[in-house]
């Protein structure tokens, strides 16, 4: 299985940007989804999961209410949309996969798929 994100850029503080990734090799259909970062210098951390279905999903406290996570089964393709971007917000973007849906979110070392990432960068 492969995971690829893209979308990645430049925005200004205040921006918007889009994420996806979209998986190849097997049908993640009934997988969670999740999103991790990894700022310079810092470990990476948990940013949001969605459940199998798209039904059920969950955001660290640092991008509640500015980013949202979706999905696309018929694509085998996940979304972030990232909005209100802060300068905080650098990072590299990593999206990952696990049989079973979280709701606190769950350790990168625990996912079963691991994409490669995509640099986002907000300057101020």
């Amino acid at each position: 299985v492969q995971l690829q994100a893209s979308g990645g850029g430049l925005v200004q503080a205040g921006g918007s940007l889009g994420l996806s990734c979209a998986a190849s090799g097997r049908t993640l259909s009934t997988y969670a989804m999740y999103w991790f970062r990894q700022a310079p210098g810092k470990e990476r951390e948990f940013v949001a999961v969605v459940s199998g279905t798209g039904h059920r999903s969950f955001y660290a406290d640092s991008v509640k209410g500015r980013f949202t996570m979706s999905r696309a089964n018929t694509r085998n393709t996940v979304y972030l949309q990232m909005n209100s971007l802060k300068p905080e917000d650098t990072a590299v973007y990593y999206c990952a996969a696990h049989p079973t849906y979280s709701p606190v979110g769950r350790a990168w070392s625990d996912m079963y798929y691991r994409g490669k990432g995509t640099q986002v960068t907000v300057s101020s």
